[in-house]
């Protein structure tokens, strides 16, 4: 009742009654696995509302100071002004060490629920026609965000950071022809560079990423919108052009506002009980300063694990070192990855002949070639990803690294290629297993509507009952 007074008083004011039922007559797919891509919007949100209060603090500045602040160990020692202004809002700032540790919770959840939603697109297939240009925005998002995070990440100018901005003005540096002048041109010269770095890292993490991953994650929800979502099969005589699900309201939207109030209570829960990123305990970023062990977040290790797998290899042309060794690992294998990402909706129609409209989503056992091939990418993935956390494991459990080293050498090509084969014979075996059950009822049925007619046929024939 209350909903129908709202709709007719702004039909009233502004004619939207026909677009608002609409809306709300939407249907939406009942599946747990669709909430993915609604966790990494409502983390998104947290991450911008966090990012403001953060900004009013956060001073984008490397100029040397002297610490006297509110962390005594640090007490004397030169810094620059970012990281001063970081260890000031972790410590010296009302609510300030919970927003920054939120801030830094979301972007893990942010960037962890969009893989998950990935993995969930690709192996039921809701990439097909017509959804291509949805899945290529997505895996562009993806992109952008880990950019956006490693810049999030490098701002503070902490030891740990301060290793990792070197490494990736390394891997840029590596790109053929073109990676000197880029870096001096991002840089402002070599590095470390000069002054102007830091603000325009500053700008581009706080105005440039999110706004072109908010008009990334609008131009997505859009063309999910006008192009309805996909769902599973739920009845075997389930056509691609029948629609079923909950609508907007009342069913969906009750649901969103409370995934949007649990995924926000989460973050601030582990911002303000689980600690990440204690970067007083790092202390400041110099130039001549490094530390053993040192990692990244984990949505960055998996480039960590390429650079350590690539053995030395640089390619020489005349003296002149065209591709420099860091290429490999820091930028050939991610670009290897989002490329297999990119192309592969075409390379699987071009296989497999199938240019047809699909809202129906596959199971993974319905399309066995490609749940083996996105399991031999996941595990290939993976694989590079421990391989970064060598040297502590080798520093923890005392083992040697070039040992270590070796072993993914031959497990980054032998896991992938016998897990890849392990899940297409396993769909295999369960699509045969469905096909004995399907046989088997059919069989049933038949042999019962046999069994229907023999009695309709003996009925006539038999002896009726003597009165005496």
């Amino acid at each position: 009742m209350l909903t129908r007074r709202a709709i007719r008083a702004l039909d009233q004011r502004s004619g939207a009654a026909p677009y608002l039922r609409k809306v709300m007559r939407y249907l939406f797919p009942d599946h747990w696995s669709f909430l993915l891509g609604e966790v990494a919007l409502y983390a998104f949100m947290v991450l911008v509302a966090t990012g403001i209060y953060l900004t009013f603090f956060f001073v984008d500045s490397t100029k040397e100071i002297v610490y006297h602040g509110h962390y005594a160990p640090l007490d004397g020692q030169m810094m620059t002004e970012a990281y001063a202004s970081v260890i000031h809002i972790s410590l010296g700032v009302k609510a300030g060490l919970l927003i920054r540790q939120t801030h830094h919770w979301a972007a893990n959840v942010f960037i962890g629920a969009i893989v998950l939603h990935l993995l969930r697109i690709f192996f039921t297939g809701a990439y097909r026609k017509p959804r291509e240009l949805t899945y290529l925005i997505g895996v562009t998002m993806l992109m952008l965000s880990l950019l956006e995070a490693y810049l999030g990440y490098s701002l503070v100018d902490d030891l740990m950071s301060g290793m990792g901005l070197v490494i990736g003005y390394s891997v840029g540096l590596s790109l053929p022809l073109v990676g000197e002048n880029l870096m001096n041109w991002l840089f402002n010269g070599m590095y470390p560079g000069q002054a102007a770095l830091w603000p325009r890292m500053y700008i581009a993490h706080v105005l440039i990423f999110p706004i072109l991953i908010g008009s990334l994650l609008a131009a997505h929800l859009l063309l999910v919108m006008l192009k309805h979502h996909t769902q599973f099969r739920r009845k075997r005589a389930q056509t691609e052009h029948a629609i079923m699900g909950v609508p907007a309201w009342p069913g969906q939207a009750p649901r969103s506002i409370g995934l949007a109030l649990a995924t926000a209570g989460v973050l601030f829960l582990l911002g303000g009980l689980v600690q990440i990123n204690p970067i007083w305990l790092w202390g400041p970023y110099h130039t001549y300063s490094s530390t053993n062990g040192a990692q990244p977040d984990w949505y960055l290790g998996w480039l960590i694990g390429g650079l350590r797998l690539m053995p030395g290899f640089d390619v020489v042309i005349d003296g002149y070192t065209l591709v420099p060794n860091p290429f490999w690992g820091g930028a050939g294998f991610p670009l290897v990855v989002f490329g297999f990402l990119y192309f592969w909706p075409w390379l699987e129609r071009r296989f497999t002949r199938d240019y047809a409209f699909h809202n129906l989503l596959d199971r993974p056992r319905d399309a066995p070639a490609r749940t083996g091939i996105g399991v031999a990418m996941v595990t290939w993935v993976v694989i590079v990803f421990l391989a970064g956390s060598s040297d502590r494991t080798a520093v923890i459990w005392n083992t040697s690294y070039v040992g270590q080293i070796h072993v993914y050498w031959v497990l980054v090509w032998v896991l992938p290629t016998l897990f890849g084969l392990i899940a297409w014979w396993t769909c295999k075996e369960l699509q045969a297993g469905e096909r004995v059950v399907l046989r088997r009822h059919e069989a049933e049925a038949e042999a019962r509507l046999a069994r229907a007619r023999r009695g309709e046929a003996e009925a006539p024939g038999e002896p009726s009952a003597v009165e005496p």
